[in-house]
């Protein structure tokens, strides 16, 4: 019998178009591994919204291996130690796994490499980042040159089917068991409003994707209305790999309409997130342009900075659409994505607090944290990316609701003043409030605060 053949899962959690599920099961019997490293992300550890969708997706992939006569491996730990462990106890001599770019994951692969051999594939992307350079040879740091020298190599190529067979290994190595690794909140139970907002596995994804088809014509208007809601709310099943984006652009590639092609630049975004964080690995952690510390509040040196933080995250900024936007985040581990950028610029440019509050504060609460898309969305936002809106441009979040129509998604998740007419719900007279608390700040007084804290950084 020849020897078996490791694979080492991370964010592939898929049968179908996972290339390194593929080659392995061409190769030999196949060990599917999971290690649950949290040490080695250090304060990128998984959230409490990712470890419930890991411990479901987990569970998914591991009913669909089980219908294939075999199972997923799991263990926890140093990631690297233990995938080497597994290979010893069962004689193994290769790990294939989808290659990732965090920089943790990173790491690890190097570390692999030089104990074992490491055959690393793609399929987690349109293309490697890399794979698109400037005329000079070099990686493209601005999306938009970016996203036109990647479409130029497009579709991707055509996805891979499921491996006809994944032959067992004689012995299977000890395995923890799911339940025991304790992903899911019980004390308490906060997760009620996630499982009902969610279906999560390959299965689920796919059946998105063939509701999505019917739906990304109207992509290109419907996205910006927090109320109709025309998000693909792919993004999760992507981020952990039940779908890739290959399998995504083909079912979706010759739409006609404005929707598609808008749609097919948020695929390409998620490609240019990991080209900038191999870039720059601490993207997601620090900012990449200097001169931006002297703006911002730091909640570690007041407890009033300290409430105002933690009124953004509770959604009682007493801005509607701003705190439907972050209790839609506690309820269902999501944001709609016009109100991710609306929530994001009221902490860093209304409350003048650090954008890396904000980005832990998702990567705690969104199902769908992402390394590279995280840290360079709120880079984005806050001025201090690579690629980033001007600090000046100050969206105004009442203006915001109104053009965007979101009274009944304000009615959703601020019950408080679902009673409001649509006239009156996006700012409510304070005596029509009633429990429901009046602004933290007026917009006009945070911009010129906010206008005046950058010249000042600008003069100092």
């Amino acid at each position: 019998m020849t020897s078996p053949q490791i694979v080492w899962l991370r964010r592939d959690l898929r049968l179908a178009d996972q290339p390194a599920l593929y080659a392995a099961a061409q190769a030999g019997p196949v060990i599917p591994v999971y290690v649950l490293d949290d040490d080695a992300a250090g304060d990128h550890a998984y959230g409490g919204a990712s470890r419930w969708w890991l411990h479901h997706s987990l569970e998914s992939l591991g009913n669909s291996l089980a219908r294939r006569h075999s199972q997923i491996v799991l263990r926890r730990g140093d990631a690297v130690e233990q995938l080497l462990k597994v290979a010893e106890e069962a004689g193994a001599s290769c790990i294939h796994a989808i290659r990732h770019y965090e920089p943790w994951w990173r790491k690890a692969q190097g570390r692999l490499k030089d104990s074992i051999e490491l055959c690393l594939h793609d399929g987690n992307y349109l293309l490697p980042p890399g794979a698109v350079r400037t005329g000079a040879g070099t990686p493209y740091k601005i999306y938009t040159p970016f996203s036109k020298s990647l479409l130029d190599h497009m579709p991707p190529n055509d996805p891979m089917p499921e491996p006809e067979t994944i032959s067992s290994p004689e012995k299977w190595p000890q395995s923890d068991s799911l339940d025991d690794w304790q992903l899911l909140p019980t004390k308490p139970d906060w997760a009620g409003g996630i499982r009902e907002f969610w279906r999560v596995g390959e299965a689920a994804a796919h059946e998105r994707l063939a509701e999505w088809e019917d739906e990304v014509a109207d992509y290109d208007d419907a996205r910006n209305l927090p109320s109709v809601d025309g998000s693909s709310r792919l993004s999760p099943h992507l981020h952990w790999g039940e779908i890739s984006p290959a399998q995504v652009w083909h079912a979706l590639d010759g739409r006609r309409g404005k929707g598609w092609e808008v749609y097919a630049k948020e695929l390409i975004w998620r490609d240019y997130a990991q080209n900038v964080i191999c870039q720059t690995p601490d993207y997601a952690k620090q900012s990449y342009r200097d001169g931006y510390a002297d703006i911002w509040r730091n909640p570690n040196r007041g407890h009033l900075i300290a409430e105002d933080l933690q009124a953004w995250q509770r959604g009682l900024t007493g801005y509607p659409i701003v705190d439907a936007g972050m209790r839609e985040l506690w309820q269902t581990g999501w944001m709609h994505n016009r109100v991710r950028m609306i929530t994001a610029s009221f902490l860093v440019k209304h409350l003048l607090i650090d954008w890396t509050h904000g980005e832990q504060w998702f990567w705690d609460c969104l199902v769908d944290a992402d390394y590279g898309s995280n840290g360079v969305n709120w880079q984005w936002t806050s001025g201090t990316g690579v690629d980033s809106n001007m600090f000046v441009r100050i969206m105004a979040p009442l203006t915001q609701s109104s053009k965007f129509d979101a009274a009944d998604y304000i009615r959703e998740y601020v019950p408080e003043i679902s009673h409001l007419s649509d006239d009156d719900i996006h700012d409510p007279a304070d005596e029509l409030r009633g429990d429901y608390p009046v602004k933290m700040i007026a917009h006009r007084e945070a911009r010129e605060r906010a206008l005046a804290a950058y010249r000042q950084s600008r003069n100092g």
